[in-house]
């Protein structure tokens, strides 16, 4: 067991250092890094995603590379402008409604990623659940003059968002409506997204995000938890699983680190990820080892998700045990193969 603590370049959703634990098995190395709001019941889905990487491996890719697209924190539009020019992707993911900023922001933002892509590339909005209803409605009309791909998680519940649904023309993508809930097949029963965005590590690993995937029925996109190459690996091993690919995903965050664990990192080419999963590099980890304060509280943390799942008795957390088996053989340990 590692810690380890890197700087962000830019602050993003309130984190300014992203810290987590590396656990080696002999599948290879897994991430556990919930955000400082899990709890040891969430978070417990985190540890059972580090523990498939680690002692499992994933299903066999059905694609070598992966779309991804370059996601815009909440800065200025010089900048936003700057990031998408230098990424190489022809997909954003911007940010808004951060606290402390107001609507204007958002929209000078955006235009200037629109400005960056041209009339070809596309733009999504990520909200985090920061509007209500009628301010939802306003700005995502407002926003979709340039275009827009789809808005995620506009508003925090399922309500609201079948609610935004119904009075947008822009489509709604689910994001914590479905990592963060005790049943996140909910989303499609409530009518309330048309897009399912799925991170491997809140959901449980690889074969939980295939088997929630199948049960919405709703296309995907796979995104990171602003993760290290251990983590996003894992992340490009669900969005090559998976049968269809509909849009670019949201893995190529490694550009909000200072730095990473390897020393061959999982960063866009192209606006593509490789599919592979690079090994960590002993230098590179100890570049970026949390201290021992640091250390014994994520050692605490992962203590507590450890006995959540030993409670839970099946070595999973909650909803998990409750998913539907996947349909054919996908996820079956016959095709069961590391992505190396």
């Amino acid at each position: 067991m590692r810690v380890f603590s890197i700087p962000m370049r830019t602050r993003f959703r309130g984190v300014t250092r992203r810290e987590g634990v590396l656990l080696r098995g002999p599948a290879g190395w897994g991430e556990f890094s919930p955000f400082a709001e899990y709890g040891p019941e969430e978070a417990a889905r985190w540890l059972a995603a580090a523990r498939e990487a680690a002692f499992e491996g994933w299903p066999a890719p059905v694609r070598d590379r992966v779309p991804v697209n370059v996601t815009v924190p909440a800065v200025g539009p010089e900048r936003a402008f700057e990031m998408v020019r230098a990424s190489g992707c022809r997909t954003a993911k911007v940010k808004v409604a951060e606290r402390g900023q107001g609507d204007a922001d958002d929209m000078a933002r955006v235009e200037a990623v629109r400005d960056a892509l041209g009339p070809e590339g596309r733009v999504r909005v990520d909200v985090n659940g920061g509007w209500d209803v009628e301010h939802a409605v306003r700005m995502v009309r407002a926003l979709d003059r340039f275009d827009l791909e789809y808005v995620e998680q506009p508003c925090v519940s399922l309500e609201e968002l079948a609610a935004v649904r119904l009075r947008v023309d822009v489509p709604v993508a689910a994001d914590e409506s479905i990592r963060r809930a005790e049943d996140p097949l909910r989303v499609r029963a409530a009518g309330a997204a048309d897009v399912a965005v799925l991170k491997v590590q809140p959901l449980g690993g690889v074969r939980a995000a295939l088997r929630v995937a199948e049960a919405t029925g709703l296309p995907v996109v796979v995104s990171s938890a602003v993760e290290t190459s251990v983590g996003l690996a894992a992340g490009v091993a669900l969005a090559a699983a998976l049968p269809e690919l509909p849009f670019a995903c949201g893995l190529g965050t490694l550009s909000l680190l200072t730095g990473d664990v390897v020393d061959d990192p999982l960063a866009p080419v192209g606006g593509e990820i490789a599919v592979r999963r690079p090994d960590v590099d002993p230098l590179a980890l100890a570049a970026v080892e949390a201290g021992a304060d640091v250390s014994a509280a994520w050692r605490e943390r992962l203590g507590d998700a450890e006995k959540v799942l030993v409670a839970a008795g099946d070595g999973a957390s909650g909803y998990l045990s409750s998913l539907p088996a996947p349909g054919g053989d996908r996820g079956d340990a016959a095709r069961e193969g590391n992505v190396r």
